[in-house]
């Protein structure tokens, strides 16, 4: 049976509330957070997917990240372990955040 992190336990009202509340733009049904974020185009998008993806190693927490329309890109944070939201996906939700405004068309 695999061991969770202190940051991977499931975060139970008021304090979910709390802190999805502090996240923009960041819909919640409980046991996932899901933002879309709009790029300027394929490049841009691409480079943004891969810089998730290197926060998220960093973290040792894995959305699931999804390009569509070839400038969205839709991501889903949920701690599997704990099946709902944990500090941890508050922590790369935030992170992800402060990427969107750092990526630009041509990489980071």
């Amino acid at each position: 049976m695999a061991t969770i992190r202190p940051d991977e336990r499931r975060l139970e009202e008021p304090l979910l509330t709390e802190l999805v509340g502090g996240l923009e733009g960041w819909a919640s049904d409980g046991t996932r957070l899901e933002k879309t974020f709009v790029r300027k185009g394929w490049k841009s998008a691409v480079a943004f997917v891969n810089a998730v993806a290197d926060a998220a190693t960093a973290a040792d927490h894995h959305p699931d990240i999804h390009l569509e329309g070839y400038k969205r890109v839709r991501v889903v944070l949920t701690t599997r372990i704990s099946k709902g939201i944990s500090q941890a996906d508050i922590g790369l939700a935030s992170a992800i955040d402060r990427l969107a405004g750092a990526v630009t068309s041509t990489g980071r």
